[in-house]
């Protein structure tokens, strides 16, 4: 079956919606289908492009912005988006803007199927210029994205639980479904791998968190709770990541150090799979504290090797579904709720060893093999859905 995957830039890096595109692109073609990708150029020219290459659209005002997130957009050429889409048997629009509204009108005028899938609340993207929390905004983006793009589409993947019931509630035209993104599992580190490995810090305790340095990622949550945690002096930060946020947390974490409510200097950087994944294998607790997230797979990369989260509970992240016990979900931007649980775990540390073990292997739930198999059905009852409708 010939798929076309319609994204802004399939090449953009430090961006998990794309990061999971070319995981998910990848895997579909090894699987015998024929995808190709309808983007903007990849800016290393000397790198893979696109099949149908669209230009890079720029807005001025926020481009900085824009890019800092790890993002970037196209514009519409209607030529290509027409040769794309005349080439595909079914479009798949991973994104929910412009370029995607513009598909999916040419694609219905060629009566061809659609499919999409929702990476991305709006309040992710609103987050990030200080309007996550306008009810009204997000809400009129919510509606635009649905109008000119997911009530355009046969079916709609939903990765989590969570977010299949928010579009529930918004009673969207195309059928939805729960398919994770799924992990890509190979080469896995288990914790009881790193004996041999130097923990980071002569610390007592090691906490590693994963994320983008970003409003809705919250990682001054985690740096606030250190005023409250009765082990803050035996505990090594180690926040990994890159984004917009960095000079501020960075300079919150150097105040707090000065202030004495921290030891050891929290160690911020951008790191390769294997590195977090050592970095997680000699650590004690990962804590989660994003309280807007579609999925929130780089948890699940980094405790399924063996180690006890602690991820925040909120109406639009999903994470928290990964926890084992209430007792590593704490209220999402409460840094005492959080510390409280940081203090629990290491009060019962035979406790935290045993519970670790139970997260060994966890992530074969969201196998990435097993959620291709649903995709490529999804793509064929969109397909014949379509077909037998005519």
């Amino acid at each position: 079956m010939k798929i076309l995957f319609v994204l802004n830039n399939f090449y953009t890096k430090g961006n998990g919606l794309v990061a999971s595109a070319q995981r998910t692109v990848k895997k579909l073609i090894e699987a015998g289908e024929e995808v190709k990708v309808l983007s903007a150029p990849n800016k290393d020219r000397n790198g893979p492009q696109p099949d149908f290459i669209l230009e890079d659209l720029h807005y001025p005002l926020i481009d900085g912005l824009v890019q800092k997130q790890g993002y970037s957009f196209s514009a519409a050429d209607k030529n290509v988006i027409t040769e794309a889409v005349k080439w595909a048997d079914v479009i798949h629009l991973d994104e929910p803007f412009p370029v995607q509204a513009a598909t999916a009108k040419i694609a219905k005028k060629m009566h061809k199927p659609i499919t999409g899938t929702y990476h991305l609340h709006p309040e992710n993207m609103l987050a990030s210029v200080g309007l996550g929390k306008e009810i009204i905004i997000n809400w009129i983006f919510f509606t635009i994205w649905k109008k000119t793009v997911f009530d355009k589409c046969d079916i709609v993947q939903c990765p989590t639980q969570n977010v299949f019931e928010r579009l529930k509630r918004h009673h969207l035209k195309a059928e939805l479904r729960v398919i994770s993104n799924g992990l890509v599992l190979e080469d896995l580190m288990r914790k009881d791998d790193s004996k041999d490995i130097k923990k980071i810090s002569d610390a007592k305790y090691n906490i590693i968190t994963i994320g983008r340095y970003s409003n809705e990622k919250n990682l001054k949550t985690l740096l606030k709770a250190m005023k409250y945690s009765k082990y803050s002096q035996d505990i090594q930060l180690i926040i990994a990541g890159q984004g917009p946020k960095e000079k501020s947390l960075r300079k919150r974490a150097d105040k707090m150090l000065k202030k004495g409510y921290i030891k050891y200097e929290p160690k911020f950087g951008f790191y390769k799979l294997e590195e977090l994944q050592k970095f997680s294998s000699t650590a004690d607790l990962y804590v989660h504290c994003a309280y807007i997230e579609v999925e929130g797979l780089s948890c699940m990369e980094a405790i399924q090797i063996g180690l006890v989260p602690i991820i925040a509970r909120g109406k639009y992240t999903a994470t928290s579904q990964f926890a084992l016990s209430e007792k590593s979900i704490y209220q999402q931007r409460d840094p005492k709720d959080l510390a409280n649980k940081i203090d629990y775990w290491f009060d019962h540390d035979e406790e935290r060893i045993k519970e670790a073990k139970k997260y060994i292997g966890i992530g074969e739930k969201y196998n990435i093999d097993y959620s291709i198999t649903q995709l490529r059905k999804m793509f064929l009852d969109a397909y014949n859905k379509h077909h037998k409708s005519k």
